[in-house]
């Protein structure tokens, strides 16, 4: 139990600063996100490109991110792979998680291949031009915006963080908020391996 309390102590004083840092900026909100429709997308990973369409008869756990992201994209990728550790190994093999670069810029499909296997075996990470990569966002309701720093980074990206289920049949089934616990995911995703 001490365990979790440090974990949830952490995740939030992480979430309480990047509040504090955005609204410290003076920048406007994102905006609000347009309606996510979902539907097929194409994009290239490291292994050549990818389709959700080839991914039907698994749920897919879509989520976009970046490499450099500092804390959200990383807290967000362990949740998942928390919850995924709570399943069996035949629910885990009905599952698949996508990550969708909103940096094109800097993450290449090798990149996003490395990243994304050390939070979940087997994930595919995906980028295109940032036309396609908008195009991708827009699908789904996705949000981000480029903002420069003073590092050696040159630059963020704010960006929503959501975690989009995708039913076997390839339709959107809902989201899970960034704060959802592995708990409530297992429950989510198992309602969508049922559908």
């Amino acid at each position: 139990m001490t365990k979790r309390i440090l974990i949830l102590a952490v995740f939030l004083a992480l979430l309480a600063a990047t509040l504090w840092v955005w609204r410290a900026s003076g920048l406007p909100p994102l905006g609000k996100p347009a309606a996510a429709a979902g539907g097929d997308f194409t994009l290239q990973s490291a292994d050549g490109p990818v389709s959700l369409k080839d991914l039907r008869g698994k749920v897919v756990l879509l989520y976009f991110g970046y490499t450099y992201c500092p804390d959200v994209c990383p807290t967000s990728l362990a949740l998942i792979a928390q919850a995924l550790k709570q399943m069996t190994p035949a629910e885990q093999a009905r599952v698949q998680v996508v990550f969708v670069s909103v940096d094109p810029e800097r993450d290449t499909p090798q990149k996003l291949k490395e990243y994304i296997a050390f939070f979940r075996p087997g994930g595919i990470g995906l980028t295109g031009t940032p036309e396609q990569v908008a195009q991708a966002a827009k699908q789904y309701g996705a949000v981000y915006r480029k903002q420069a720093v003073s590092s050696a980074a040159g630059y963020v990206v704010d960006h929503s963080s959501y975690t989009y289920i995708l039913g076997p049949d390839g339709t959107l089934r809902g989201k899970l908020l960034h704060a959802a616990t592995p708990a409530e995911m297992v429950r989510e995703i198992r309602t969508a391996l049922k559908s």
